[in-house]
Protein backbone atom coordinates (compact mmCIF):
# COMPACT_ATOMS: atom_id res chain seq x y z
CA UNK A 1 0.00 0.00 0.00
CA UNK A 2 2.97 2.31 0.54
CA UNK A 3 3.80 1.86 -3.17
CA UNK A 4 0.21 2.74 -4.13
CA UNK A 5 0.33 5.85 -1.93
CA UNK A 6 3.60 6.95 -3.54
CA UNK A 7 2.16 6.46 -7.02
CA UNK A 8 -0.99 8.27 -5.99
CA UNK A 9 1.00 11.31 -4.84
CA UNK A 10 2.35 11.57 -8.37
CA UNK A 11 -1.04 10.97 -10.04
CA UNK A 12 -2.66 13.78 -8.06
CA UNK A 13 -0.39 16.23 -9.87
CA UNK A 14 -2.00 15.24 -13.18
CA UNK A 15 -5.07 16.95 -14.61
CA UNK A 16 -8.46 15.24 -14.21
CA UNK A 17 -8.56 14.59 -17.97
CA UNK A 18 -5.15 12.90 -17.87
CA UNK A 19 -6.21 10.77 -14.89
CA UNK A 20 -9.37 9.80 -16.75
CA UNK A 21 -7.34 8.69 -19.77
CA UNK A 22 -4.97 6.77 -17.50
CA UNK A 23 -7.93 4.91 -16.02
CA UNK A 24 -9.09 3.99 -19.53
CA UNK A 25 -5.64 2.57 -20.27
CA UNK A 26 -5.48 0.56 -17.04
CA UNK A 27 -8.91 -0.90 -17.76
CA UNK A 28 -7.85 -1.73 -21.31
CA UNK A 29 -4.74 -3.53 -20.08
CA UNK A 30 -6.89 -5.52 -17.66
CA UNK A 31 -9.08 -6.62 -20.56
CA UNK A 32 -5.94 -7.64 -22.46
CA UNK A 33 -4.84 -9.88 -19.62
CA UNK A 34 -1.79 -7.77 -18.78
CA UNK A 35 -0.74 -8.35 -15.17
CA UNK A 36 0.10 -5.04 -13.48
CA UNK A 37 0.79 -5.11 -9.72
CA UNK A 38 -1.57 -2.93 -7.68
CA UNK A 39 -3.52 -1.96 -10.80
CA UNK A 40 -6.87 -2.73 -9.15
CA UNK A 41 -6.05 -0.48 -6.15
CA UNK A 42 -4.97 2.38 -8.40
CA UNK A 43 -8.08 2.03 -10.57
CA UNK A 44 -10.32 2.15 -7.49
CA UNK A 45 -8.64 5.33 -6.23
CA UNK A 46 -8.88 6.94 -9.69
CA UNK A 47 -12.61 6.17 -9.92
CA UNK A 48 -13.26 7.57 -6.46
CA UNK A 49 -11.32 10.75 -7.25
CA UNK A 50 -13.04 11.28 -10.60
CA UNK A 51 -16.42 10.73 -8.97
CA UNK A 52 -15.69 13.30 -6.24
CA UNK A 53 -14.68 16.14 -8.55
CA UNK A 54 -17.39 15.39 -11.11
CA UNK A 55 -14.96 14.49 -13.88
CA UNK A 56 -16.24 12.29 -16.74
CA UNK A 57 -16.16 8.60 -15.85
CA UNK A 58 -14.45 6.14 -18.14
CA UNK A 59 -17.45 3.84 -18.19
CA UNK A 60 -19.50 4.34 -21.34
CA UNK A 61 -22.53 6.53 -20.86
CA UNK A 62 -25.98 5.23 -21.79
CA UNK A 63 -26.03 7.16 -25.13
CA UNK A 64 -22.62 5.70 -25.98
CA UNK A 65 -23.86 2.19 -25.20
CA UNK A 66 -26.78 2.71 -27.59
CA UNK A 67 -24.36 3.94 -30.23
CA UNK A 68 -22.06 0.92 -29.93
CA UNK A 69 -24.87 -1.66 -29.60
CA UNK A 70 -24.37 -2.99 -33.19
CA UNK A 71 -20.81 -3.93 -32.18
CA UNK A 72 -21.88 -6.27 -29.37
CA UNK A 73 -21.60 -9.53 -31.39
CA UNK A 74 -18.06 -8.60 -32.46
CA UNK A 75 -16.58 -7.30 -29.21
CA UNK A 76 -13.93 -9.50 -27.59
CA UNK A 77 -11.85 -9.23 -24.44
CA UNK A 78 -8.63 -10.26 -26.14
CA UNK A 79 -5.57 -8.11 -26.53
CA UNK A 80 -6.28 -5.37 -29.10
CA UNK A 81 -2.68 -5.68 -30.27
CA UNK A 82 -3.88 -8.69 -32.28
CA UNK A 83 -5.58 -7.69 -35.52
CA UNK A 84 -8.24 -10.40 -35.64
CA UNK A 85 -10.70 -10.44 -38.52
CA UNK A 86 -14.34 -9.86 -37.60
CA UNK A 87 -13.47 -8.79 -34.08
CA UNK A 88 -13.23 -5.48 -32.26
CA UNK A 89 -11.44 -5.16 -28.95
CA UNK A 90 -13.68 -4.07 -26.12
CA UNK A 91 -10.71 -2.11 -24.77
CA UNK A 92 -10.71 0.13 -27.85
CA UNK A 93 -14.31 1.30 -27.51
CA UNK A 94 -13.90 3.87 -24.71
CA UNK A 95 -10.92 5.71 -26.22
CA UNK A 96 -12.58 5.75 -29.65
CA UNK A 97 -15.73 7.29 -28.13
CA UNK A 98 -13.54 9.87 -26.40
CA UNK A 99 -11.91 10.72 -29.73
CA UNK A 100 -15.28 10.99 -31.51
CA UNK A 101 -16.65 13.18 -28.69
CA UNK A 102 -13.69 15.52 -28.35
CA UNK A 103 -12.10 15.67 -31.80
CA UNK A 104 -14.26 14.24 -34.58
CA UNK A 105 -17.79 15.54 -33.90
CA UNK A 106 -17.87 17.34 -30.53
CA UNK A 107 -20.96 19.45 -31.26
CA UNK A 108 -22.96 16.56 -32.74
CA UNK A 109 -22.04 14.29 -29.83
CA UNK A 110 -23.12 16.95 -27.35
CA UNK A 111 -26.50 17.28 -29.09
CA UNK A 112 -26.87 13.51 -29.38
CA UNK A 113 -26.12 13.01 -25.66
CA UNK A 114 -28.65 15.66 -24.64
CA UNK A 115 -31.38 14.24 -26.89
CA UNK A 116 -30.71 10.66 -25.78
CA UNK A 117 -30.67 11.60 -22.10
CA UNK A 118 -34.28 12.83 -22.34
CA UNK A 119 -35.46 9.85 -24.40
CA UNK A 120 -33.85 7.31 -22.08
CA UNK A 121 -35.27 9.03 -19.00
CA UNK A 122 -38.74 8.87 -20.58
CA UNK A 123 -38.17 5.19 -21.53
CA UNK A 124 -38.86 5.96 -25.20
CA UNK A 125 -36.86 3.00 -26.54
CA UNK A 126 -38.07 3.15 -30.14
CA UNK A 127 -37.35 6.86 -30.48
CA UNK A 128 -33.95 6.40 -28.82
CA UNK A 129 -33.02 3.68 -31.33
CA UNK A 130 -34.11 5.87 -34.24
CA UNK A 131 -32.06 8.84 -33.00
CA UNK A 132 -29.08 6.51 -32.52
CA UNK A 133 -29.45 5.09 -36.02
CA UNK A 134 -29.45 8.57 -37.55
CA UNK A 135 -26.40 9.54 -35.53
CA UNK A 136 -24.58 6.33 -36.50
CA UNK A 137 -25.09 7.19 -40.17
CA UNK A 138 -23.61 10.64 -39.59
CA UNK A 139 -20.59 9.21 -37.76
CA UNK A 140 -20.01 6.57 -40.45
CA UNK A 141 -20.05 9.25 -43.16
CA UNK A 142 -17.74 11.47 -41.15
CA UNK A 143 -15.32 8.58 -40.60
CA UNK A 144 -15.35 7.77 -44.31
CA UNK A 145 -14.43 11.39 -45.10
CA UNK A 146 -11.83 11.56 -42.32
CA UNK A 147 -10.13 8.35 -43.42
CA UNK A 148 -10.42 9.21 -47.09
CA UNK A 149 -6.94 10.65 -47.51
CA UNK A 150 -3.48 9.66 -46.20
CA UNK A 151 -2.99 13.03 -44.54
CA UNK A 152 -6.33 12.96 -42.72
CA UNK A 153 -5.77 9.32 -41.78
CA UNK A 154 -2.39 10.10 -40.21
CA UNK A 155 -3.90 13.00 -38.31
CA UNK A 156 -6.71 10.81 -36.98
CA UNK A 157 -4.23 8.10 -36.00
CA UNK A 158 -2.12 10.66 -34.13
CA UNK A 159 -5.13 12.13 -32.31
CA UNK A 160 -6.44 8.71 -31.32
CA UNK A 161 -3.01 7.83 -29.92
CA UNK A 162 -3.50 10.54 -27.26
CA UNK A 163 -6.38 8.50 -25.82
CA UNK A 164 -4.83 5.02 -25.85
CA UNK A 165 -1.47 3.32 -26.27
CA UNK A 166 -3.02 0.39 -28.10
CA UNK A 167 -1.38 0.09 -31.53
CA UNK A 168 -4.49 -1.52 -33.00
CA UNK A 169 -7.08 1.01 -31.83
CA UNK A 170 -6.95 2.70 -35.23
CA UNK A 171 -7.66 -0.64 -36.94
CA UNK A 172 -10.61 -1.09 -34.59
CA UNK A 173 -11.82 2.35 -35.63
CA UNK A 174 -11.83 1.20 -39.27
CA UNK A 175 -13.74 -1.93 -38.25
CA UNK A 176 -16.31 0.14 -36.38
CA UNK A 177 -16.86 2.21 -39.52
CA UNK A 178 -17.35 -1.01 -41.50
CA UNK A 179 -19.91 -2.40 -39.02
CA UNK A 180 -21.86 0.86 -38.96
CA UNK A 181 -22.00 0.97 -42.76
CA UNK A 182 -23.09 -2.67 -42.99
CA UNK A 183 -25.34 -2.50 -39.91
CA UNK A 184 -28.64 -3.25 -41.66
CA UNK A 185 -27.20 -6.06 -43.81
CA UNK A 186 -25.53 -7.69 -40.79
CA UNK A 187 -28.74 -7.40 -38.75
CA UNK A 188 -30.76 -9.03 -41.53
CA UNK A 189 -28.15 -11.79 -41.92
CA UNK A 190 -28.14 -12.48 -38.18
CA UNK A 191 -31.93 -12.71 -38.10
CA UNK A 192 -31.85 -15.28 -40.92
CA UNK A 193 -29.37 -17.53 -39.10
CA UNK A 194 -30.55 -20.33 -36.79
CA UNK A 195 -30.24 -19.36 -33.15
CA UNK A 196 -28.07 -22.43 -32.57
CA UNK A 197 -25.88 -24.40 -34.97
CA UNK A 198 -24.92 -27.76 -33.50
CA UNK A 199 -22.73 -28.59 -36.49
CA UNK A 200 -21.85 -27.18 -39.87
CA UNK A 201 -22.33 -30.11 -42.24
CA UNK A 202 -22.51 -29.79 -46.03
CA UNK A 203 -26.26 -29.04 -46.04
CA UNK A 204 -26.06 -26.37 -43.35
CA UNK A 205 -22.89 -24.88 -44.83
CA UNK A 206 -24.60 -24.60 -48.23
CA UNK A 207 -27.54 -22.75 -46.65
CA UNK A 208 -25.24 -20.30 -44.88
CA UNK A 209 -23.16 -19.79 -48.02
CA UNK A 210 -26.37 -18.84 -49.79
CA UNK A 211 -27.14 -16.26 -47.09
CA UNK A 212 -23.59 -14.92 -47.35
CA UNK A 213 -24.19 -14.06 -51.00
CA UNK A 214 -25.94 -10.93 -49.75
CA UNK A 215 -22.43 -9.57 -49.05
CA UNK A 216 -21.23 -10.25 -52.59
CA UNK A 217 -20.51 -6.56 -53.18
CA UNK A 218 -19.29 -5.87 -49.64
CA UNK A 219 -16.22 -8.02 -48.96
CA UNK A 220 -15.15 -5.98 -45.94
CA UNK A 221 -18.29 -7.08 -44.06
CA UNK A 222 -17.73 -10.81 -44.65
CA UNK A 223 -15.52 -11.39 -41.56
CA UNK A 224 -18.24 -9.86 -39.38
CA UNK A 225 -20.88 -12.06 -41.00
CA UNK A 226 -18.65 -15.08 -40.34
CA UNK A 227 -18.28 -13.99 -36.72
CA UNK A 228 -22.07 -14.05 -36.40
CA UNK A 229 -22.01 -17.64 -37.68
CA UNK A 230 -19.24 -18.59 -35.23
CA UNK A 231 -21.26 -17.08 -32.36
CA UNK A 232 -24.13 -19.47 -33.14
CA UNK A 233 -21.96 -22.59 -33.50
CA UNK A 234 -21.85 -25.03 -30.59
CA UNK A 235 -18.33 -25.88 -31.77
CA UNK A 236 -16.94 -22.61 -33.19
CA UNK A 237 -14.05 -24.23 -35.10
CA UNK A 238 -16.65 -25.77 -37.45
CA UNK A 239 -16.49 -22.37 -39.15
CA UNK A 240 -13.54 -23.79 -41.08
CA UNK A 241 -15.98 -25.81 -43.21
CA UNK A 242 -17.09 -22.61 -44.95
CA UNK A 243 -13.53 -22.11 -46.18
CA UNK A 244 -12.82 -25.71 -47.20
CA UNK A 245 -16.14 -26.71 -48.80
CA UNK A 246 -15.49 -24.76 -52.01
CA UNK A 247 -11.82 -25.71 -52.36
CA UNK A 248 -10.71 -28.31 -54.95
CA UNK A 249 -8.35 -29.93 -52.41
CA UNK A 250 -7.04 -29.74 -48.85
CA UNK A 251 -3.99 -27.85 -50.11
CA UNK A 252 -3.51 -24.58 -48.18
CA UNK A 253 -3.01 -22.58 -51.38
CA UNK A 254 -6.25 -23.95 -52.85
CA UNK A 255 -8.21 -23.08 -49.71
CA UNK A 256 -6.62 -19.62 -49.56
CA UNK A 257 -8.19 -18.88 -52.93
CA UNK A 258 -11.75 -19.48 -51.74
CA UNK A 259 -14.13 -16.62 -50.93
CA UNK A 260 -14.33 -17.46 -47.22
CA UNK A 261 -10.68 -18.35 -46.63
CA UNK A 262 -10.58 -15.77 -43.83
CA UNK A 263 -12.53 -18.32 -41.76
CA UNK A 264 -9.30 -20.31 -41.32
CA UNK A 265 -7.53 -17.36 -39.69
CA UNK A 266 -10.59 -16.80 -37.51
CA UNK A 267 -10.48 -20.42 -36.33
CA UNK A 268 -6.77 -20.10 -35.53
CA UNK A 269 -7.64 -16.94 -33.57
CA UNK A 270 -9.79 -19.17 -31.37
CA UNK A 271 -6.58 -20.84 -30.21
CA UNK A 272 -5.24 -17.45 -29.16
CA UNK A 273 -8.43 -16.85 -27.17
CA UNK A 274 -7.84 -20.15 -25.42
CA UNK A 275 -4.20 -19.22 -24.82
CA UNK A 276 -5.28 -16.10 -22.94
CA UNK A 277 -7.83 -18.13 -20.97
CA UNK A 278 -5.16 -20.74 -20.19
CA UNK A 279 -2.79 -18.07 -18.93
CA UNK A 280 -5.50 -16.64 -16.69
CA UNK A 281 -6.42 -20.08 -15.31
CA UNK A 282 -2.79 -20.89 -14.52
CA UNK A 283 -2.28 -17.49 -12.92
CA UNK A 284 -5.21 -18.22 -10.59
CA UNK A 285 -4.10 -21.82 -9.92
CA UNK A 286 -7.22 -23.23 -11.59
CA UNK A 287 -5.47 -26.35 -12.83
CA UNK A 288 -8.56 -28.38 -13.70
CA UNK A 289 -9.97 -25.49 -15.74
CA UNK A 290 -6.56 -25.12 -17.41
CA UNK A 291 -6.66 -28.80 -18.33
CA UNK A 292 -10.04 -28.42 -20.05
CA UNK A 293 -8.82 -25.35 -21.93
CA UNK A 294 -5.72 -27.21 -23.07
CA UNK A 295 -7.85 -30.08 -24.39
CA UNK A 296 -9.92 -27.56 -26.36
CA UNK A 297 -6.74 -26.04 -27.79
CA UNK A 298 -5.51 -29.43 -28.98
CA UNK A 299 -8.95 -30.12 -30.50
CA UNK A 300 -8.80 -26.92 -32.59
CA UNK A 301 -5.19 -27.55 -33.60
CA UNK A 302 -6.10 -31.07 -34.73
CA UNK A 303 -9.11 -29.77 -36.68
CA UNK A 304 -6.97 -27.27 -38.60
CA UNK A 305 -4.30 -29.84 -39.39
CA UNK A 306 -6.92 -32.40 -40.44
CA UNK A 307 -8.83 -30.15 -42.80
CA UNK A 308 -5.87 -28.31 -44.32
CA UNK A 309 -2.53 -29.45 -45.66
CA UNK A 310 -0.43 -26.70 -44.14
CA UNK A 311 2.82 -25.66 -45.78
CA UNK A 312 5.47 -23.24 -44.58
CA UNK A 313 4.70 -20.83 -47.42
CA UNK A 314 1.08 -20.47 -46.27
CA UNK A 315 0.27 -17.68 -43.81
CA UNK A 316 -1.56 -20.10 -41.53
CA UNK A 317 1.34 -22.43 -40.76
CA UNK A 318 3.56 -19.87 -38.94
CA UNK A 319 0.48 -18.44 -37.18
CA UNK A 320 -0.40 -21.85 -35.80
CA UNK A 321 3.18 -22.71 -34.90
CA UNK A 322 3.75 -19.45 -32.99
CA UNK A 323 0.59 -19.96 -30.97
CA UNK A 324 1.32 -23.58 -30.14
CA UNK A 325 4.89 -22.67 -29.14
CA UNK A 326 3.54 -19.97 -26.81
CA UNK A 327 1.07 -22.43 -25.31
CA UNK A 328 3.80 -25.05 -24.86
CA UNK A 329 5.89 -22.43 -23.02
CA UNK A 330 2.98 -21.72 -20.65
CA UNK A 331 2.49 -25.42 -19.95
CA UNK A 332 6.22 -26.04 -19.46
CA UNK A 333 6.50 -23.12 -17.06
CA UNK A 334 3.61 -24.52 -15.01
CA UNK A 335 5.01 -28.08 -14.96
CA UNK A 336 8.50 -26.85 -14.04
CA UNK A 337 7.13 -25.28 -10.89
CA UNK A 338 7.03 -28.77 -9.42
CA UNK A 339 9.81 -31.32 -8.80
CA UNK A 340 10.51 -33.66 -11.70
CA UNK A 341 9.28 -36.70 -9.76
CA UNK A 342 5.92 -35.05 -9.08
CA UNK A 343 3.52 -35.62 -11.95
CA UNK A 344 1.41 -32.76 -13.27
CA UNK A 345 -2.00 -33.08 -14.83
CA UNK A 346 -1.00 -30.80 -17.73
CA UNK A 347 1.95 -33.06 -18.53
CA UNK A 348 -0.27 -36.04 -19.26
CA UNK A 349 0.32 -37.41 -22.75
CA UNK A 350 -3.33 -38.42 -22.95
CA UNK A 351 -4.36 -34.77 -23.48
CA UNK A 352 -2.92 -34.87 -26.98
CA UNK A 353 -2.62 -38.58 -27.70
CA UNK A 354 -6.33 -39.00 -28.48
CA UNK A 355 -5.73 -37.19 -31.77
CA UNK A 356 -2.81 -39.35 -32.78
CA UNK A 357 -3.21 -42.09 -35.35
CA UNK A 358 -2.40 -45.70 -34.44
CA UNK A 359 0.84 -45.44 -36.43
CA UNK A 360 1.85 -42.28 -34.59
CA UNK A 361 1.13 -43.87 -31.21
CA UNK A 362 3.15 -46.95 -32.21
CA UNK A 363 6.09 -44.76 -33.29
CA UNK A 364 5.94 -42.89 -30.00
CA UNK A 365 5.88 -46.15 -28.03
CA UNK A 366 8.90 -47.49 -29.93
CA UNK A 367 10.80 -44.23 -29.33
CA UNK A 368 10.00 -44.28 -25.62
CA UNK A 369 10.95 -47.95 -25.39
CA UNK A 370 14.28 -47.35 -27.11
CA UNK A 371 15.03 -44.44 -24.78
CA UNK A 372 14.20 -46.60 -21.78
CA UNK A 373 16.52 -49.37 -23.02
CA UNK A 374 19.35 -46.88 -23.49
CA UNK A 375 18.94 -45.70 -19.90
CA UNK A 376 19.12 -49.31 -18.68
CA UNK A 377 22.30 -49.92 -20.70
CA UNK A 378 23.93 -46.79 -19.33
CA UNK A 379 22.92 -47.72 -15.80
CA UNK A 380 24.50 -51.19 -16.23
Amino acid sequence: MMQVDTIWEFLQRLSPLTRSRLLIELERLDVCGVDMPRSADIQAKLRDELRKDGSPQTRLSAPARYFFAPLDPFLVNGAPERGNAGRISRGSVSPIWEWISRDLLPTMVRDYNAQMKDLIAADKQHEARQVTKTFQIKVAKSLANTLGSPEATNQARSKLATYTASPSAFDDLSKIMCVLRARDALTKFGEALPQKLVKLDDVQAAKIALLLESFETNDEAIPFALKLVANRLTTPWHLIHLATRGAPSRNAAAIAGTRYAIAVSMVIDLIDDKRLALRSALKNNQVLIAREILVQIYDIEHAVQTHIELFEQSEWSPMLRRLMDAIAALVDAEINRFPEKVGHILGSRSLRRRHQSAAARLTEAITMGAAFCMRLIKAA
